[in-house]
């Protein structure tokens, strides 16, 4: 399904020019037009999901080895030292185009301090209360 309201798939579809660098039937990855660093990239499915929760299955196996791929060629090119790969899932978590999608950012030496987080701590009992109600709806 394409949405056609849906800017992510006008541009997956080639609708909007974007900086491309791969397509096939099933993707498109293009440079992203906000780069948290050089060479950040966005892997779009060209079929419209709204977030990871309604990903086709098929299509969801293709995108990590995509975006390992993506991100193998940016250390090769770019001279990163590695890689971020990013995959928000509703408002709170930070996504704000609502077709499925995936980050490929670039990671250099000395570059700055992204997708970090401070560690807090938790009693076991407390992880064990958590991990039964998520189990319980698995």
């Amino acid at each position: 399904m394409i949405d056609e309201n849906c800017i992510f798939c006008k541009i997956a579809g080639g609708q909007i020019p974007s900086s491309t660098l791969y397509e096939d039937e099933q993707f498109r990855v293009i440079l992203d037009l906000g780069p948290a660093s050089k060479g950040h990239a966005l892997v779009l499915p060209k079929e419209h999901y709204a977030d990871v929760c309604a990903l086709d299955g098929k299509i969801a196996a293709k995108v990590l080895p995509l975006a390992a791929r993506i991100g193998e060629a940016m250390k090769k090119s770019l001279g990163c030292a590695g890689f971020n790969l990013v995959q928000n899932n509703g408002r709170a978590a930070g996504q704000t185009v609502f077709h499925f999608h995936m980050h490929v950012i670039p990671r250099y030496e000395d570059g700055p301090d992204m997708v970090s987080w401070a560690p807090q701590s938790a009693a076991p009992e407390e992880l064990q209360a958590v991990a039964d109600r998520i189990r319980s709806n698995l």
